[in-house]
């Protein structure tokens, strides 16, 4: 039986988890759009993900080793992949085909590759869709750090955990806090919106945000205490410092939910200027004179 998943991420079928992990992301970064400019680059590390998507999941694992390639058609995940699209999340196509406590929905997977509806198709039971859609909105340090966020749905209430570096747009998928019907039970499909932040503009992976710098720190340098997301560090600020002035604080950004790999911070220096009638007439005397 053709297993060809495996072969996307250049391992065998009896790999550990921690073999698939360790080839996953030795992949991911050698496609990464930001590290690798080919054009085939991208189409590439989608189909790298979306398989990883589904053999580091142990229950998708274990349904993908007993039909194999059978669930794509018949056709090798390759071509099933670049069937899809540009613009096709394979991730979320993957996780609609393997989810669901009701296997694989009335339609099946045979010869014909997968319906296209809920209904009979994936994410069904027995042609009733119990999948459940939902929207919060998380905070941003949330978004960019991770953690808890607490969500009512379908009489319940409970804490769901919100990896670092989601995204506005992206849906988290919660097993098992669907509608109910006859022993079966959805999923609650929630639409995630990231709050704005006072203090950060995200811009991908990287973050940006405005510092205050003293006149006399911008001129003749020294250091200023700055809070990141993570924690407060020391800035060592050199001498004439501009107005704008950008500093960057290598992978203290957002991390990429697919790699691992974290942006950066970009300080902005917004150089303080004194009021020129709080200085004491000497001194202003002096600057007027020598400007």
């Amino acid at each position: 039986m053709s297993k060809s998943l495996y072969d996307t991420l250049g391992v065998s079928e009896g790999a550990s988890a921690d073999e698939i992990k360790k080839a996953y992301r030795k992949l991911a970064r050698k496609y990464h759009p930001d590290i690798n400019k080919d054009e085939s680059a991208v189409e590439k590390f989608k189909e790298i993900n979306a398989a990883y998507e589904v053999l580091s999941d142990k229950e998708k694992k274990a349904q993908y080793d007993q039909f194999g390639d059978q669930m794509f058609g018949g056709q090798n995940f390759q071509d099933f992949a670049r069937g899809q699209g540009a613009n096709v999340d394979l991730d979320e196509i993957l996780r609609q085909m393997f989810g669901g406590g009701g296997g694989f929905g009335g339609g099946g997977f045979g010869g014909g590759g997968f319906s296209g509806g809920q209904q009979g198709g994936f994410g069904g039971f027995g042609g009733v869709d119990l999948d459940t859609q939902a929207r919060i909105t998380v905070p941003f340090n949330t978004a960019v750090l991770g953690g808890k966020h607490q969500v009512s749905a379908n009489g319940q209430t409970f804490d769901i955990k919100i990896p670092a570096g989601i995204k506005s747009g992206e849906t988290m998928r919660v097993r098992g806090k669907g509608k109910r019907q006859g022993g079966q039970v959805g999923d609650l499909l929630i639409k995630v919106e990231v709050a704005p932040s006072p203090e950060y503009e995200r811009k991908g992976d990287n973050l940006y945000k405005t510092i205050d710098v003293p006149l006399k720190t911008a001129w003749f340098g020294g250091k200023i205490q700055v809070q990141t997301p993570e924690k407060e560090v020391s800035l060592k600020v050199p001498q004439n410092t501009k107005n704008g002035q950008k500093f960057r604080l290598k992978g203290k950004g957002v991390p990429d939910r697919k790699t691992a790999l974290k942006g950066d911070l970009y300080l902005v220096a917004n150089v303080i200027v004194p009021d020129v009638d709080s200085l004491d007439s000497e001194l202003k005397s002096m600057i007027e004179s020598k400007l």
